[in-house]
């Protein structure tokens, strides 16, 4: 049996958008940065790769037109391969990775590279375009389903009793580990460190100027984090309950790895990082955004012949603490091996 397995990944650090370091970096050149590196550290000619899959949930602007291709051709793969771009918004990346696996087990291609980038600075920005984005009869049949995420997570908490001192303390925890995790050098390996112009704006005056600078690890982290402090803020919506503080960052950056047959792995010497084994989809109720985990979990742990109790370690969509805190617990996912080195609310969410 023909299995799919991961040989090298690398990643760009994470920065915090519109104001963080890579404010002003073209998605195709960012993407390329984690793609070529991806490649190098498998030990790949770049003509060796057949396929290249980037997830992007705002694929327009910067991140339109097959950003897929385009980030290949950034990263000096040659016209030979070819690109994709695939849209299943916060899990694009995961999509395109499974996407990949599924060419290498079922087309018997070779060599992929597969991930995911946002660039939200350049992106969702008044140069959106918005024209018509709205079907009026599939609003009349669904109401809710362009509700805005803070108000998907609103729902969340409300329907199923997560209060704001849970999702505070959740959000503490996730900057917590997070800062350990950076102490500890944890990211070090994955990450390329990427230099870029940064578009600076003096606040008083209002003025642009361009910033050279290199990022080596994540901005979004905020290691002084306290519960008084998280306590103190003001929620986004009057009378709600999710803050900045117990709520994703909005972010710039992007992942890539290597996917091959694990055969052919052998042959060219490559140890394997991990296999692929499953991957299984769920959709919920649009109001209910971030919560699928609850249904698609165990649809994959009973397809794979598996139980919870045999997942070592386990990372979920950290978009907002109120639907993590409701998925872990409706699962039963022991915190100790949830989101060990913190997530999207510390680390950061390019979708």
């Amino acid at each position: 049996m023909r299995e799919a397995v991961i040989v090298s990944t690398a990643r760009t650090p994470i920065g915090r958008a519109y104001r963080g370091a890579f404010n002003n970096l073209d998605a195709p050149t960012m993407g390329g940065h984690a793609i070529r590196a991806a490649v190098e550290r498998a030990g790949l000619e770049a003509g060796a790769i057949e396929d290249c899959i980037m997830g992007a949930a705002l694929q327009q602007g910067s991140t339109g037109f097959n950003i897929g291709r385009q980030a290949a051709l950034a990263a000096g793969l040659p016209t030979s391969v070819s690109g994709m771009s695939i849209d299943r918004q916060c899990s694009s990346g995961m999509m395109a990775i499974a996407t990949a696996a599924k060419q290498v087990i079922d087309d018997h291609m070779g060599p992929i590279v597969a991930g995911g980038l946002e660039q939200i600075s350049l992106v969702q920005n008044d140069h959106a375009n918005q024209f018509r984005a709205v079907d009026p009869r599939l609003q009349d049949m669904h109401p809710h389903l362009h509700m805005p995420m803070i108000d998907t997570a609103e729902t969340v908490a409300k329907r199923y009793g997560v209060a704001r001192d849970v999702q505070d303390a959740y959000g503490l925890q996730s900057q917590m580990r997070t800062a350990a995790a950076q102490q500890a050098g944890r990211f070090d390996d994955e990450i390329i460190p990427v230099a870029a112009d940064k578009i600076v704006v003096n606040r008083e005056t209002g003025e642009q100027s361009i910033e050279p600078v290199t990022l080596a690890k994540d901005e979004g982290n905020r290691p002084d984090t306290n519960l008084d402090g998280l306590a103190g803020l003001k929620p986004v919506r009057p009378g709600g309950v999710i803050t900045a503080g117990n709520a994703s960052q909005l972010s710039d950056g992007a992942a890539a790895l290597v996917v091959m047959e694990a055969g052919e792995a052998a042959r060219r010497g490559l140890e394997p990082l991990g296999a692929l084994r499953g991957f299984a989809v769920a959709g919920v109720a649009p109001e209910e955004m971030g919560i699928g985990p609850v249904v698609a979990i165990p649809r994959l742990l009973e397809r794979s012949g598996m139980t919870m109790a045999e997942i070592d370690l386990w990372e979920v969509n950290e978009a907002f603490a109120a639907q993590l805190v409701h998925c872990r617990d409706t699962l039963g996912i022991p915190s100790e091996r949830l989101n060990v080195s913190g997530g999207a609310i510390s680390i950061g969410h390019p979708y």
